[in-house]
């Protein structure tokens, strides 16, 4: 599956339960085992299980693959490896304890937000300008005469 396809299917998976605070970072050149690492906090074990349920079940759906997960039993963190994305289920304590931003956060992805389902659709349709790694730089602006 597509990376863009399959960060955005995460996404829209997270957003569904109610994820806080999602964060996506390109690791591309940090590993060759993957390409995306997908960070989000869940307010309870219940909320955290769940979401990882959800990032599971639309990923198989949509014909990906899920190699593993692993925190299911105890849902203060859980990890979901879908092969090209790891996703990070964790609850904010953990999280700012952690802060695995410092380790993978060098290149942040944004995400266009889906917000409606009309929304969805338009961002699946852009999803080629869903990545912008680097903020490109403002045109020089003329002075007035």
């Amino acid at each position: 599956m597509e990376i863009r396809k399959l960060q955005r299917l995460i996404v829209d998976a997270l957003e569904d339960v109610k994820a806080q605070d999602i964060k996506v970072f390109n690791t591309e050149h940090l590993t060759a085992l993957f390409e995306r690492v997908i960070i989000a906090s869940g307010t309870s074990n219940r909320q955290t299980k769940a979401l990882a349920a959800s990032v599971r079940d639309k990923v198989k759906a949509a014909g990906g693959d899920v190699i593993s997960m692993e925190g299911e039993d105890v849902g203060e963190w859980v990890l979901v490896d879908t092969g090209d994305a790891i996703v990070h289920i964790m609850q904010p304590a953990l999280r700012q304890y952690y802060n695995l931003e410092e380790i993978w956060g060098e290149k942040p992805v944004r995400l266009k937000a889906a917000g409606t389902k009309a929304g969805a659709k338009a961002s699946a349709q852009d999803d080629d300008e869903e990545e912008a790694d680097e903020a490109a730089p403002a045109p020089a602006r003329r002075k007035a005469k």
